[in-house]
């Protein structure tokens, strides 16, 4: 370690980053639907459901209805997890971190 006070300023600005990235996914959407738009539910990038919109023709077959957002859910919670996965590795390429040490 040559220059632990230029370490230390890299790390600290490496949380203020991670910090802002973090408030920006609080406020990020992906939106996800199953049959065909019968469901549609909305998620942050923070992994919060947001929305469930759920087609009046849907409501019909109870059972699979519950399929339906059961679906939906998984698909929106598993594409925000990807888009935070996303955001904070691009904060952390080329800093030589080994993988999965922030998250």
């Amino acid at each position: 370690m040559k220059d632990p006070l230029k370490m230390l300023r890299q790390v600290q600005q490496m949380q203020g980053r991670m910090e802002k990235a973090q408030k920006e996914l609080e406020t990020a959407t992906v939106e996800s639907s199953a049959g065909g738009g019968a469901v549609t539910v909305v998620a942050t990038g923070a992994q919060k459901l947001v929305s469930v919109r759920i087609d009046p023709d849907a409501l019909s077959d109870a059972e699979m209805l519950q399929d339906l957002v059961v679906a939906a859910v998984n698909e929106a919670l598993e594409r925000s997890k990807q888009m935070a996965a996303e955001k904070m590795s691009a904060l952390t390429a080329g800093i030589g971190l080994p993988p999965g040490l922030l998250g």
